[in-house]
């Protein structure tokens, strides 16, 4: 599945990247929600391996980080990124086909990344699959239900199911919700702006950005959890 605003505009969604999370919130849920230390991670749909090195931080020098990517310039850029750490390693493959053996993997971290809800059962019979008993998976997505960015995404993308029509379909397969109110905080709002501009349509965009102003969004996300 193709992913157009990291595809396509690869600079601005690093900006993205630096902008999101700017209190911790998420990433001391993620910590919170999983063992970490000296676990073999699994970072799916990767991209330019922006968190590998964060995640190679989280499971120390004994641990093991595999990022996978289909796209080929941004495996490059990832496999760029990490080459100076020793236990990480960048993979072609699909959430649908994961390079992987059975039963390889404690821990799952899928950010923005294929795990939409309806239409992603292929990538779930992988995680059954690749991840070791005992292993966890977590998923983060937008949280539409709420927040500022929850209002605009709705407004971009009407076509999506709805935010109960996900709720229900991962809780029916085991999955655990938790809220995260994580934020965004740009450096200027041209930043805010440009990002803006690849995540929205642009009459979508145009009008947030009109109402809206600042530099910061306040922005949920939803972290899905499965223990294996």
């Amino acid at each position: 599945m193709a992913s157009p605003n990291i595809w396509e505009h690869t600079a601005t969604y690093e900006v993205e990247n630096r902008a999101v999370d700017p209190h911790g919130r998420l990433a001391s849920t993620l910590r919170g929600l999983a063992t970490w230390q000296d676990a073999t991670a699994l970072d799916l749909g990767c991209g330019t391996g922006f968190h590998l090195p964060s995640l190679a931080d989280d499971v120390g020098p004994d641990g093991r980080v595999v990022g996978v990517e289909p796209h080929p310039d941004l495996l490059a850029l990832a496999r760029r990124r990490t080459r100076s750490r020793e236990n990480v390693s960048v993979l072609q493959g699909t959430a649908q086909a994961v390079p992987l053996p059975d039963a390889s993997v404690d821990v799952v971290h899928a950010r923005w990344a294929y795990f939409f809800g309806p239409g992603c059962e292929p990538g779930l019979a992988e995680l059954d699959r690749v991840v070791r008993r005992g292993g966890v998976a977590l998923v983060i997505d937008n949280d539409a239900s709420r927040s500022t960015f929850g209002a605009w995404f709705r407004r971009g993308y009407p076509h999506l199911p709805s935010p109960q029509e996900i709720e229900r379909f991962w809780a029916t397969r085991g999955w655990t919700r938790t809220p995260v109110d994580m934020g965004w905080s740009f450096a200027s709002r041209a930043d805010l702006e440009a990002v803006v501009r690849i995540e929205l349509k642009p009459d979508v965009a145009e009008e947030a950005l009109r109402h809206h102003h600042g530099t910061d969004v306040d922005y949920a996300v939803n972290v899905w959890s499965k223990t294996f």
